[in-house]
C-alpha cells in the first residue's frame, strides 16, 4: 500500500504529493498519539 503510495506521488502534481505527505503526517501522528495513550495506561494500570 505505502509503496503504491509512493509511486503514485511520484508521478503526480505537487498537490498531489503535498497531499500524500500529510496522509503520511497523519497516519504517524494517530501512531504516535495510540502509544502515548498506551504507555499513560500502563503506567496508571500499575498504581
Amino acid at each position: 500500500m505505502f509503496a503504491e503510495l509512493l509511486k503514485d506521488m511520484a508521478h503526480s502534481t505537487p498537490q498531489g504529493t503535498v497531499g500524500v505527505s500529510l496522509i503520511f503526517i497523519y497516519l504517524a501522528w494517530i501512531i504516535t498519539v495510540a502509544f502515548i495513550r498506551i504507555q499513560q495506561g500502563k503506567k496508571e494500570g500499575h498504581h
